[in-house]
């Protein structure tokens, strides 16, 4: 979702971009000034394709999040290696390739709860959440944010976390998103109340930030969020009616875990929304799409 359109935008700001793909997927290449192949789980490959491309600055967007559909817990186990392992090869690599900077793909809604609506990067992520699945994947999330911001001085890392995704490729998408499938059947209850907050980013938004991070010098963890967070009580229902679909039905709230999982569950019901003050004061970054309002549910 952000990686293809990334290596565009890049290039049309006049860089010279090499793309990382898999052997595999090298038939589905963005169109990149180079294409490097090498797998981030194989070091020695790794070190060797940044080493001959010689970049100047290292963009981490590894996930394999894109197995979703098919394979759930294998994309999130994947993605926890790629966030832990994969990550200490990237920062191997980029160091011994000479790269002087690494910015890096995070999440903004990985926070251990405050009681706050909205938070800042400083709250501390919720590596001791109660469910394991969850807790396992903001454990990998901190190790990413560790070793990337811990490579100083000899690269100057940046940790963008981005807002819940939507636009075109997206579980939000109007056209084949998970999530927009379950609103449209019925199958996307709001637990009473709805208090939990989510702080949204348009996918070009996404896209901007990670160009804004190329060019700065500002270091840190940035959350990537438009302007509006809003509770589950809001955005849910203004979904709904985008896609033309029912309204989402009412359930306890104690039920939410039971239906919906965990995590979904604690997203609608307590979740912190993330604060983007600090990305546009130090990173100069602001969104070009400040509401979800505009497009959630249209595109």
């Amino acid at each position: 979702m952000v990686g293809h359109p990334l290596v565009g935008a890049l290039r049309a700001r006049g860089h010279q971009v090499s793309a990382l793909v898999r052997e595999e997927s090298r038939a589905r290449a963005p169109e990149a000034d180079a294409i490097v192949v090498a797998d981030a789980l194989d070091r020695e490959a790794l070190l060797a394709a940044v080493s001959d491309a010689r970049p100047e600055v290292v963009v981490h967007q590894l996930t394999a999040l894109r197995l979703m559909g098919d394979d759930p817990a294998g994309a999130f186990a994947r993605t926890a290696r790629l966030r832990t392992e994969g990550t200490a090869n990237l920062v191997a690599a980029a160091r011994a390739a000479g790269a002087r900077r690494l910015v890096a793909q995070s999440i903004a809604f990985a926070s251990a709860p405050t009681g706050d609506p909205l938070v800042d990067e400083d709250v501390p992520l919720y590596v001791d959440a109660p469910d394991p699945g969850w807790a396992a994947t903001v454990q990998a999330v901190a190790e990413l944010e560790a070793q990337v911001l811990g490579a100083a001085p000899e690269l100057s890392g940046a940790v963008l976390r981005y807002g819940s995704l939507y636009g075109p490729g997206t579980a939000y998408a109007r056209t084949g998103g998970g999530t927009a499938q379950f609103v449209l059947a019925g199958k996307f209850p709001l637990p009473e109340g709805g208090a939990g907050v989510t702080s949204f980013l348009h996918v070009e938004d996404a896209v901007g930030a990670a160009v804004t991070a190329v060019e700065s010098e500002a270091t840190g963890a940035f959350h990537i969020t438009d302007d509006e967070p809003a509770p589950a009580a809001q955005w849910l229902p203004h979904y709904a009616r985008a896609l033309d679909a029912p309204a989402p039905p009412a359930i306890p709230a104690e039920m939410a875990p039971r239906l919906l999982g965990w995590f979904m569950a604690h997203q609608l019901t307590v979740a912190a929304g993330a604060s983007n003050a600090r990305a546009r004061k130090e990173l100069g970054w602001k969104p070009l799409r400040p509401s979800w309002r505009e497009g959630l549910g249209h595109e």
